[in-house]
């Protein structure tokens, strides 16, 4: 039984979470475009780029808004818009 249970225990596999910015720094996706940078906090973000609607930001590649905001963006006046095909 002792077997049995050090199986199940070593048969799991760790995962680590990479954040989407490093410490000081938040995310920000490119407008009309896809794509996403990093901009140090209390910078606002460069022209041509903005900040994610608040709740709707990615943390951790591959979480549930990273994977969203792989096939939508923001338009020129902040709605959220699909991207087409290949952006």
């Amino acid at each position: 039984m002792a077997a049995a249970a050090a199986s199940t225990l070593t048969g799991c596999s760790l995962q680590i979470e990479e954040a989407v910015c490093g410490g000081g720094h938040y995310p920000v996706l490119a407008v009309n475009s896809g794509g996403g940078d990093c901009v140090p906090d209390g910078e606002e973000p460069a022209e041509g780029w903005a900040r994610y609607p608040e709740g709707k930001v990615p943390e951790k590649v591959g979480d549930k808004w990273y994977v969203y905001w792989s096939t939508h963006t923001l338009d020129g006046k902040g709605a959220i818009v699909e991207l087409p095909e290949g952006e």
